[in-house]
């Protein structure tokens, strides 16, 4: 489930690294900070072979450690825990989702280790859960993170930059090198993205958002050159979101994904609801259908942020 708008708001996740999390020590040009983000929603899937069910969806607890060493430069690590499928189906354990060491020097962060890829911070859909048949963008479908992952990130006035290259290895992972760049002028903001995966596919992406004030207008198209392929795949969103009150927002969105010259098209809309005294609790329902889907699918939940 990707929250991205085409603002800067890769910024704050990759080079602060400490948005909204706890801060459990602090001392001595160290500190370790905690983030969590927990969901839970009730969900009746469009697929007529499933029932009525209670999902997890981003169980998680992010640990980032940071090290001041002086003249600007720190070192951190991140290490991301994901209980979801553990509560799923009822066993032991998580799954490591991401876990990394990097330094940083202002605007500029250099990490290696287990992480998502450049790719990933690309698309405006919104989405809570994405509609039978399609995907938010083609970097998610084609590949959006790697456990071999060199990354760099920087961020200059307006612009971000963001490239990440998985050296190939011995665990199967294919060698593929990204490239993510976004612009903010005000009210409008743009993106692009690029991929190449060795022997799989290539794939770029163009992205653009505009604030009306009353709404925000976004729109993405990516496109992948799949090997032994004749055709390209393309995902189109669009999406506009709205702020009805100061604690609810409202968004709609249209995906339309091609593949072989069939297309699949979806629509969805959620409303939010975050509680006045503290903004991290929040409620949602979402309504969503796709030609691939054999009814509506509907959900409802509550998420928890630190």
């Amino acid at each position: 489930m990707k929250k991205i708008t085409l603002a800067l708001a890769i910024s704050a996740a990759v080079l602060s690294q400490t948005s909204n999390a706890a801060t459990i020590y602090e001392d001595k040009g160290l500190s370790f900070k905690m983030k969590g983000d927990w969901q839970i929603q009730l969900r009746d899937y469009a697929d007529k072979s499933k029932d009525l069910d209670v999902e997890f969806d981003d169980f998680e607890i992010k640990n980032t450690v940071t090290y001041d060493l002086g003249n600007g430069l720190q070192a951190f690590g991140q290490l991301d825990f994901s209980f979801d499928k553990a509560a799923e189906d009822g066993t032991d354990g998580s799954k490591l989702e991401e876990a990394y060491l990097g330094l940083r020097n202002g605007g500029v962060a250099a990490r290696v280790g287990k992480m998502n890829t450049a790719g990933d911070e690309f698309g405006v859909e919104a989405a809570y859960e994405k509609p039978a048949g399609v995907g938010e963008d083609q970097f998610e479908r084609v590949k959006d993170a790697g456990d071999d992952v060199i990354r760099v990130d920087a961020e200059f006035a307006n612009v971000t930059l963001s490239a990440s290259h998985e050296v190939e290895a011995n665990d199967g992972d294919q060698e593929a090198t990204d490239l993510f760049v976004a612009a903010d002028f005000e009210a409008f903001s743009v993106a692009a993205a690029f991929q190449t995966v060795d022997d799989t596919a290539d794939s770029w992406g163009l992205s653009a958002e505009f604030d009306a004030g009353f709404a925000k207008i976004g729109a993405d198209y990516s496109v992948s050159d799949i090997e032994g392929q004749d055709e390209d795949d393309t995902t189109t969103n669009l999406v506009a979101k709205f702020k009805a009150t100061d604690t609810t927002s409202v968004a709609v969105g249209f995906v339309n994904y091609e593949k072989n010259n069939t297309d699949t098209d979806a629509w969805y809309a959620n409303v939010s609801y975050k509680f006045p005294a503290q903004k991290n609790v929040k409620l949602f329902a979402e309504i969503s259908d796709s030609d691939a889907g054999g009814e509506t699918d509907v959900l409802a939940g509550m998420q928890i942020k630190f």
